[in-house]
């Protein structure tokens, strides 16, 4: 396991705001975990009392919502941090997050490192920005599903899996989602997720093998309606 100073990692996160010497303490009271694709990592009402910072892996934070459906909320990456509002509040988490690929993590405990990050406004500040930004994101999410139809959001979420984590040497999408996955996304029922993917398909904008995906006709993708 890594020193937290001399992990590139830290430059994808507030943990760059901190000085030399905290970001020792912080390596110093740290555990490496690994997690399994499937895995889930907290639920939604767990307390977690500290963040995990993402070393590898992809996960997604999802909400339960009142139908009883999973609804993605966000996909985390290498060097995102989980768990920030545990850093400025008590409540538990309002969210699960679940594995997607093996992951790579640091979990890094509150009780250790709060009153040192305390005392550094620049990690506050920046703790503060990011969650504000995840609060504008999901908001922006939430009016989208409201205003586009289903088939466009499908396409826009396929084109930002493509943009956000590539693909891999056969040119399939790297994060491999299952339907249900894709349906919560996009907020759908899984049966037309199915259905809107399969039409993509034999538009021959996407092609599939199992539950991989491949984008064919990404122009053509962004011009779905």
């Amino acid at each position: 396991m890594g020193k937290c100073e001399s992990c590139i990692v830290k430059e994808f996160n507030s943990l760059k705001a901190l000085t030399r010497d905290e970001l020792m303490r912080v390596s110093a009271c740290k555990t490496g975990k690994t997690f399994n694709k499937g895995r889930v990592i907290f639920e939604e009402g767990d307390t977690i009392n500290g963040v995990y910072c993402v070393k590898d892996g992809v996960c997604k934070l999802t909400k339960l919502s009142e139908n009883g459906k999973d609804q993605v909320v966000k996909l985390i990456v290498k060097g995102g941090l989980l768990g920030k509002r545990s850093l400025v509040t008590n409540e538990s988490s309002s969210l699960t997050a679940t594995a997607l690929t093996e992951m790579e993590m640091c979990f890094i405990p509150k009780a250790e490192i709060l009153a040192d990050l305390q005392k550094n406004p620049n990690f506050t500040l920046d703790v503060l920005q990011k969650m504000t930004e995840d609060l504008k994101e999901s908001e922006h999410s939430i009016v989208n599903m409201a205003q586009k139809p289903v088939k466009k959001r499908m396409a826009e979420a396929l084109l930002y899996i493509h943009d956000g984590f590539g693909t891999d040497e056969d040119g399939y999408l790297t994060i491999v989602l299952s339907r249900e996955d894709y349906a919560s996304i996009v907020g759908t029922a899984t049966e037309s997720a199915i259905r809107i993917l399969s039409q993509f398909k034999k538009e021959g904008l996407i092609s599939t093998s199992g539950k991989r995906i491949k984008i064919e006709d990404a122009n053509a993708l962004k011009w779905v309606e």
